[in-house]
């Protein structure tokens, strides 16, 4: 006589677990599920090796580990490979890969010879570390979902700030600005659901973290700029883009963007520019000198990841979820 059956759910349970990189969101898309905090052990070896330990049962679970790959990147790479390959091997039913801001992303194709393709190497890591799936926020190009064999869920934060700036301008006196011409899809999106034109700033890019603005294709005269776009590195790009809107008579310029790395002379530029205000995201954790910045705002992005996680979780669709 054969054995019965067992008639389980698809998983036991869901978990959230966090990396060192960015704590905070996390607690907070964990208040938003109403869990706790998964329990890990993160440690460093004297020359700085990474030592964890997942500190408690997560056989058969659902589990989500949110680890923006921020500053240092390297680093906090590492570590959400390890927790990876931890969970897989304590035997959890599936491992989705929650990543706030992908790290590598910008190098996404081989522009120049002998470049690598960083974006589809970290891809290939991730999978091989053992994650089921990734849930992404503001890819910097959409079709690094194509680097994965894996499904790729991607958010987007333009819900958070779209629902920040609605209202805030007068009716016609408002114009959307694209600070090149990669990210016209993403302002367009922006426009569209702000009721507003869109400008594109075409410029041209010498070197690496160095931009040179050369015309602005659209009519800003009289208008309150808000330049889109998906990160604000080194802030280079971004003043430029100001003060060329504002010699070409826009009213006033404000930015926003998802990703707030602000690398190296950042907030020192913005703090001294023209710029009204620069909105950006939790999705990575700000130093102190961006905190205390009267021009950097920032909205929680916890919500809308909490609401991914458990549609996820539930298998239910995250597409009410997309501007």
């Amino acid at each position: 006589m054969s054995a019965p059956k067992l008639s389980r759910a698809l998983f036991t349970d869901f978990k959230v677990f966090s990396g060192t990189a960015n704590r905070c969101l996390t607690e907070e898309i964990c208040r938003a599920l109403d869990c706790p905090v998964g329990n890990a052990m993160i440690k460093r070896f004297a020359d700085g090796e990474t030592h964890l330990q997942i500190q408690e049962n997560v056989r058969g679970a659902d589990v989500f580990v949110v680890q923006p790959t921020s500053t240092p990147v390297d680093q906090h790479l590492m570590e959400l490979l390890l927790m990876i390959d931890a969970f897989k091997r304590a035997s959890a039913e599936r491992i989705t890969a929650v990543l706030p801001y992908y790290g590598y992303a910008r190098q996404d194709r081989k522009d120049r010879p002998r470049m690598p393709i960083s974006a589809k190497l970290v891809a290939s890591l991730l999978e091989r570390a053992g994650a089921s799936r990734v849930l992404a926020l503001d890819l910097h190009a959409a079709q690094i979902q194509g680097f994965f064999d894996i499904p790729v869920d991607h958010l987007f934060a333009a819900p958070v700030m779209v629902d920040y700036f609605s209202g805030r301008f007068s009716r016609g006196e408002l114009i959307v600005v694209s600070p090149d011409a990669g990210g016209v899809e993403r302002a367009r999106s922006f426009a569209k659901r702000l009721n507003a034109p869109l400008a594109i700033i075409d410029k041209r890019r010498t070197e690496a973290n160095v931009a040179e603005v050369m015309n602005i294709i659209g009519d800003v005269r009289g208008k309150h700029c808000l330049v889109v776009d998906d990160l604000v590195d080194t802030g280079g790009t971004l003043v430029k883009g100001v003060d060329a809107l504002l010699e070409q008579g826009a009213k006033s310029v404000s930015g926003c963007a998802t990703h707030a790395v602000l690398s190296g002379p950042a907030v020192e530029r913005i703090n001294g520019s023209a710029l009204q205000e620069l909105v950006v995201t939790n999705s990575i954790p700000h130093d102190g000198q961006a905190a205390q910045s009267s021009k950097i705002r920032t909205l929680s992005v916890g919500p809308l990841l909490a609401r991914a996680i458990q549609s996820i979780h539930e298998g239910g669709s995250i597409s009410t979820l997309f501007i």
